[in-house]
């Protein structure tokens, strides 16, 4: 089920610009610390091991951050692939290929993208939190429930002490049903084993929509709070298609957040910059970002 927000034409214009810059991550992440510790020397020039990371993290490996050591199989191929590169970078630079007005320009705008895509990582760091994404998941499951009807049941206990010793119970094999009469202190529903009918999600006080959006019918949710006390969920049937849960729309929320931060950013920038063409003549670029660049050869993107 797609985002229901709606994306601009811009925007999606910018998704294609980044995918043609490079592999950029769009969930909310830190931007890693690059271990300056050397794995290997090329004619006295070193490759860092934080170099062999950035390299899995791109290829979607591993995380930025996690562990990753030469005992990990794809360490050896990434490092050699590496010291390759390397092999050849001095080899063109031997023949002074840097040095050809051409070589330099590539060089150049392979910098201009390198810098794009550290601007994106940075914006995504700052701004792609996962209180932002929470945020949209939110109106999200808001408006993907907009004609849901769910029948639901529940505990209602005064503490989460008493919530979570229930659900470990329910968790060990205790079916939701029979803890509810003893348990619950919602004397209008624990006679009917908790159950509070078909409602519309949308019509419940937070965190009900979210908390029925991430329940699969037929399971028990982890203990939650309300003004009323704290509650264990049970979805019992649906009459519409439930809404992804958080995890599985998290990708597009990230993306979706990112890209609309980098046409933020790019609007500000083109109102506040001085452009000229090539005979002098003031540019007067559009308030939307452009078309996306194609992508460019393999190879362009390092330095």
């Amino acid at each position: 089920m797609p985002l229901i927000l709606p994306v601009h034409l811009a925007v999606l214009a910018l998704a294609a610009l980044l995918a043609g810059c490079g592999k950029t991550e769009t969930a909310a992440t830190e931007i890693p610390v690059i271990d300056q510790t050397v794995a290997a020397y090329v004619n006295g020039e070193p490759v860092f091991e934080g170099d062999v990371e950035l390299e899995a993290v791109a290829r979607g490996l591993i995380n930025a951050g996690q562990d990753f050591s030469a005992d990990d199989d794809e360490h050896r191929i990434i490092l050699d692939q590496l010291i390759d590169q390397k092999l050849m970078a001095q080899e063109a630079a031997r023949r002074q290929l840097d040095r050809d007005p051409s070589g330099q320009r590539r060089l150049e705008m392979a910098r201009e993208r390198i810098l794009g895509n550290l601007l994106v990582e940075s914006l995504v760091a700052q701004q792609v939190t996962e209180e932002a994404i929470d945020k949209m998941y939110a109106e999200q499951v808001r408006l993907q429930q907009a004609n849901d009807q769910v029948s639901v049941a529940h505990i209602l206990v005064d503490t989460k002490d008493e919530a979570d010793a229930l659900f470990r119970q329910i968790e060990q094999g205790e079916t939701f049903e029979s803890l509810v009469f003893n348990n619950s202190k919602d004397t209008r529903t624990r006679m009917e084993n908790g159950d509070l009918g078909y409602l519309a999600p949308n019509d419940l006080a937070e965190p009900f929509p979210v908390v029925i959006a991430n329940t699969p019918e037929g399971e028990v949710s982890p203990p939650f709070e309300t003004a009323d006390g704290w509650h264990i969920l049970k979805v019992k049937d649906r009459r519409t298609e439930p809404p992804k849960t958080r995890e599985e729309m998290r990708p597009e929320i990230a993306t979706f957040l990112t890209l609309n931060e980098v046409s933020r950013i790019l609007r500000r920038l083109r109102t506040e910059a001085t452009i000229e063409q090539g005979g002098g003549e003031i540019y007067v670029p559009s308030t939307e970002p452009a078309a996306p660049i194609p992508q460019s050869p393999p190879g362009d993107d390092e330095l």
